[in-house]
């Protein structure tokens, strides 16, 4: 009987450095990207459906722009340079599903929620963000430690170790 143990080789970036050093600086350019593309509409109309709207884009540009260089310059440090389809792949991989659950459900009616319920549009744009983030980053904890188990983050993932007890539950493979 063989069991595998799962060591994960990247716990200590795991913990809260590791998340708002990867994520701040895009939550920072994305809320003010929010609250310019709702401010801006507001000259227009006060429609809560256009306000969210353009704050959801407004948002989904500056967060993920931020990401996108983030990402792509962790994988071409990584790859010498080689990174382009590399990070593309990993930003899809890691953002795909939540992002597009994110985008289509979620975030459009906590910000169109939000709009509707606050007194001023800016203020529901915000209490409509942070509803949808704290579901976002509870998705996306999970996606992210999910590659990590799978190894598809390269050498900072889990490692698979034949032959050794694992200190939890021990997993036989036939």
């Amino acid at each position: 009987m063989t069991t595998i143990q799962i060591t994960d080789t990247g716990t200590a970036r795991r913990g809260p450095v590791f998340w708002l050093c990867r994520y701040l600086p895009g939550e920072i350019a994305g809320t003010a990207a929010l609250v310019l593309a709702g401010l801006g509409v507001t000259v227009w109309t006060d429609a809560p459906v256009a306000i969210a709207v353009a704050g959801l884009v407004g948002a989904i540009l500056g967060f993920y722009g931020v990401l996108a260089i983030t990402i792509y310059s962790e994988h071409s440090i990584a790859a010498h340079g080689r990174a382009r389809r590399g990070a593309f792949a990993l930003l899809v991989a890691e953002f795909g599903p939540v992002e597009f659950v994110d985008t289509l459900v979620i975030r459009p009616a906590a910000l169109m929620l939000g709009v509707w319920m606050a007194p001023d549009p800016i203020w529901g744009l915000l209490a409509g963000k942070l509803a949808a983030d704290v579901v976002f980053y509870a998705a996306l904890a999970k996606s992210h430690n999910t590659h990590d188990m799978r190894g598809s983050r390269g050498t900072r993932g889990a490692r698979r170790t034949r032959g050794a007890r694992t200190a939890r539950e021990p997993q036989t493979v036939p």
